[in-house]
């Protein structure tokens, strides 16, 4: 995999930072509200349990200091599982209605740019007093979730607790040591359980697309490169973790008929009849009796065939967003590309709808009301999220194209090798495989996959674009 630096001088990202009206701090009475809380969080009505004697640890990218999550797995007997996983509790710092609150609500999330993230809550709170740091003592939301021998959940408790994280690894330590028999004591059964979550997945019908991630980092000369982002085992099992929680969190919430949901449509007919026709005339297989889920899971992602059906299966998981719901079970419940109903609550540092959405779960299971400051929010929660959800697409697109626009100022009137994604009459969109770059080609007689050759014909760094025409031959 290439690793590809822009030129020197190219820049940084305050333009863009200034076009998308990104704020570059949060407002002193915020500061001063967060500066507060950190020393002081709110008691927990019931009290909090003491899980500090779990041997908790934390798996994230490196470098990461926002931790929402830490995990701890138990083999029980009979081949059945346990998961301890705490997430942090943004509900013992945010007071509702203060100044946090309110600011956090017209931020809907962070969002992650290279040179430094715009954060939901302040640093006080989502770098310190509220993430789940190695070492350090936390007030956080703690689920139990036990499961049968196939990985199926069959008891799920969640409680306000007192937990310390042990150790904080990354994903590719992580996997290191368990490729060399040298997993953690608190994650030795994640792949086990892991394949087990996996394999159900497919059975209920979850699309995964493995299409090409791009990713960003500085370089050891402070220069930005552009490689892609792999995805090995150890992340794939733990977000699994993460979808088991969430789909448990839906659950509590639909049986009490109050909440909110992450939700997907199903696509239609006509949708799966398409994209059938479309595995034929990419020359792949298809049985029958195989599901889209099914098919996805055999497909060899570095084949250009399955990285143009990964594409084309996009057209099958439009219109996501949030379904809030008061007072009975609404129309639209589940989440398509999961495969089941699913709601976040899993990462309250860095989206705001966590936070509401695990209030809904402690006090619905714990034979309370629900707050009436939670239900007051639910309604407004699926169009602030949306909206925060759309700018935090435009801003990665925006950072993405910036870079490969820098990256590729100098080599106008090259020609690079492709994989053509989705072929039109007169464009296709193509990867490019050395620097990796998603992006549109014009021109006319594209296959409906394979590799192909295109030319970089312009590049306008100001714009953040890039032009290709091909195939070339």
């Amino acid at each position: 995999m290439a690793l590809v630096v822009h030129t020197p001088g190219a820049g940084d990202f305050a333009s863009l930072r200034a076009d998308f009206e990104l704020p570059e701090s949060f407002p002193p009475d915020v500061l001063a509200e967060a500066e507060a809380v950190a020393g002081d969080p709110a008691d927990a009505e019931g009290g909090r349990e003491d899980a500090t004697d779990l041997p908790l640890v934390t798996i994230d990218p490196p470098g990461s200091k926002d931790l929402d999550q830490a995990v701890y797995l138990q083999r029980l007997p009979a081949g059945r599982f346990r998961v301890h996983y705490a997430i942090a509790d943004l509900g013992a710092f945010v007071r509702p209605g203060g100044q946090v609150d309110r600011e956090a609500r017209r931020r809907g999330q962070t969002l992650y740019l290279p040179d430094g993230n715009v954060g939901l809550h302040p640093p006080e709170l989502s770098e310190g007093a509220a993430s789940l740091l190695p070492g350090a003592t936390r007030p956080a939301v703690l689920w139990t979730i036990d499961t049968d021998s196939g990985g199926e959940p069959t008891a799920v408790r969640v409680r306000r607790a007192l937990v310390r994280s042990t150790e904080q690894f990354d994903y590719e330590t992580v996997q290191a040591a368990i490729d060399g028999g040298r997993a953690h004591p608190s994650i030795a059964a994640l792949p086990e359980l892991g394949r087990l979550r996996r394999d159900l997945a497919v059975r209920r019908g979850a699309v995964e697309l493995q299409l090409p991630e791009q990713e960003i980092a500085a370089g050891p000369d402070g220069r930005w490169l552009l490689t892609l982002r792999p995805r090995n085992d150890v992340e794939l099992w733990n977000s699994e973790i993460s979808l088991l929680t969430g789909m448990a969190a839906a659950s509590i919430m639909l049986e009490a008929g109050v909440g909110v949901l992450r939700t997907l449509p199903e696509a239609g007919d006509d949708a799966v009849d398409w994209l059938r026709r479309t595995a034929t005339a990419l020359g792949i297989a298809w049985p029958e009796d195989a599901t889209v889920s099914e098919l996805l899971a055999g497909l060899d992602p570095r084949q250009p065939s399955s990285l143009a059906l990964y594409a084309g299966t996009t057209r099958l998981l439009r219109g996501a967003g949030y379904t809030a719901f008061d007072g009975g079970v609404p129309e639209l419940a589940t989440h398509a590309g999961i495969g089941g109903p699913y709601a976040h609550v899993t990462a309250p540092i860095r989206r705001l709808v966590d936070r509401f959405a695990t209030e809904v779960c402690l006090a619905v299971t714990h034979g309370r009301a629900v707050p009436a400051w939670v239900r007051a929010a639910l309604a407004d929660l699926p169009e602030l999220m949306s909206a925060s959800d759309t700018r935090a697409a435009r801003v990665e697109r925006a950072c993405l194209d910036q870079v490969e626009a820098w990256i590729l100022a100098e080599h106008v009137g090259r020609t690079f090798d492709a994989v053509v994604l989705r072929a039109e009459e007169n464009r296709a969109e193509v990867f490019v495989e050395d620097p990796p770059v998603l992006t549109r080609c014009t021109g006319s007689g594209f296959p409906d996959s394979g590799r192909i050759a295109v030319r970089l014909t312009a590049v306008d760094t100001e714009g953040r674009k890039v032009s290709f025409e091909g195939p070339v031959r």
